[in-house]
């Protein structure tokens, strides 16, 4: 009768082990969705801005039109939907890359640096990049957590068990990695 007990005792905590296990896993998953979703509303914040943008400058940089229109696709190939969370993350950093490229030619048209809706864009543009870097340190921050629940004993045998995969971390092109030759920047 005792070794019943004992062995119920030891089955009901294994089972509690692994219910623990599991939910653990369950919530972390969510976090990464909700972290991704985060990035999301403000990547979609970006988007709306970006009609604002190429109206504002449109008619001062003529020689930029082609990054213009360029921006413009992607923002509707953003918006139309359908897309993978890794074909998401690829798009926005070509849309970070075209963005800041403009950003950067705008230097060459001083009446559209005076002009005060451009002035304002630029201002909420720079805020929302600033909350769409947030959002991907929190993103970055759940999904090494996700990972390392994932990969370490004894969840990675339950994590197998559901088909969890690795996922992959907000990585900064590397092309926004070169640093900035502000030697350039003065020299105008």
């Amino acid at each position: 009768m005792g070794a019943i007990i004992v062995l119920l005792g030891v089955i009901g905590f294994a089972v509690l082990v692994i219910v623990l296990m599991y939910n653990s896993l369950v919530g972390k998953k969510n976090q990464t969705e909700n972290a991704f979703a985060g990035i999301d509303a403000m990547l979609k914040k970006r988007y709306d801005l970006i009609p604002n943008l190429v109206a504002t400058v449109q008619q001062y940089m003529e020689h930029e039109k082609s990054t213009l229109t360029q921006v413009t696709e992607m923002r509707a190939r953003a918006l139309s939907g359908g897309l993978s969370n890794d074909e998401k993350v690829a798009l926005d950093n070509q849309i970070s890359s075209a963005i800041g490229g403009i950003m950067v030619a705008v230097e060459n048209y001083p009446e559209l640096k005076a002009n005060e809706n451009f002035d304002q864009l630029q201002r909420t543009m720079t805020e929302i990049e600033e909350q769409i870097s947030a959002a991907r340190r929190a993103y970055n921050a759940a999904i090494t957590s996700y990972n390392n629940s994932i990969e370490m004993f004894p969840t990675n045998i339950l994590a197998g068990m559901m088909s969890y995969q690795r996922k992959e971390v907000f990585v900064i092109p590397e092309a926004q990695r070169e640093n900035v030759d502000v030697h350039n920047l003065f020299n105008r």
